[in-house]
């Protein structure tokens, strides 16, 4: 009995660290798309042109080796394949959490966690939603909410997409994607760190401070160039 009971905790360890391995690859995999993300929105501080050019060209690249739009459909089913991973993950992890404590702790106590730690699942559950909406609005619909409060409508331009959603009439579209830019920050701020301790990069207290760092610095770089476009476009600096 008692060599069973040590197998299945060796199996389930094992698992547990499996799971979180597939959650930190999955993870690092969607901290290099919003990297290639942030830098792609920036183009639109170099007008209509260059972000159009740069829009049209990720469905040019590789042609005629692949079809047109063939980047953007790989990008597309790795970064699906990453969420089910990443969600999946962080789901059965919260699962087998609360298996082992199933009587909640009569005073929770906080003060060895960290804000973006403990926000971490509704955090996500907000940052889903946001996706979900994004995807509608400038890829799978293209919804043109702009336009000085008219009827929405449906646009081919990115460029005009991206300007008429944060026009001052928008201004709670900008409120959204602040709110939501603050919440990838908290989300990448711990994502970042928890990814190099799965990794087995935070074995010392220099190391542990280091992968801290990294989690702001990420943070604040992706997060911080995200609200770029938005501020600038609703005061009048983009347009």
């Amino acid at each position: 009995m008692a060599t069973t009971t040590l197998i299945k905790g060796a199996r389930s360890t094992r698992s547990t660290i499996a799971l979180k391995l597939l959650m930190a690859a999955s993870g690092i995999v969607f901290i290099l798309f919003v990297l290639a993300h942030m830098y792609g929105n920036l183009k639109a501080f170099s007008g209509e042109m260059a972000y159009n050019e740069y829009a049209e060209h990720l469905r040019t690249f590789g042609e005629p080796m692949l079809p047109y739009g063939g980047l953007l459909w790989i990008l597309r089913i790795v970064l699906l394949g990453s969420l089910v991973a990443h969600v999946g993950s962080a789901v059965a992890l919260s699962i087998r959490a609360h298996a082992q404590r199933p009587v909640k702790y009569a005073v929770k106590k906080n003060k060895a966690s960290s804000l973006s730690s403990r926000t971490m699942r509704w955090g996500g559950v907000a940052l889903l939603l946001f996706v979900v909406w994004h995807l509608l609005q400038f890829t799978i619909v293209k919804v043109n909410v702009g336009e000085g409060g008219q009827t929405p409508q449906i646009t081919e331009n990115p460029y005009q997409l991206l300007i008429n959603a944060f026009q001052p009439e928008q201004w709670w579209m900008v409120l959204i994607y602040l709110a939501s830019m603050l919440a990838l920050a908290f989300h990448l701020h711990h994502g970042t760190f928890s990814a190099i301790q799965t990794l087995g990069f935070t074995n010392t207290a220099e190391s542990r401070a280091r992968a801290r760092v990294a989690g702001w610095v990420v943070a604040i770089v992706v997060a911080g160039g995200f609200s770029l476009v938005p501020l600038f476009t609703v005061f009048g600096v983009i347009s």
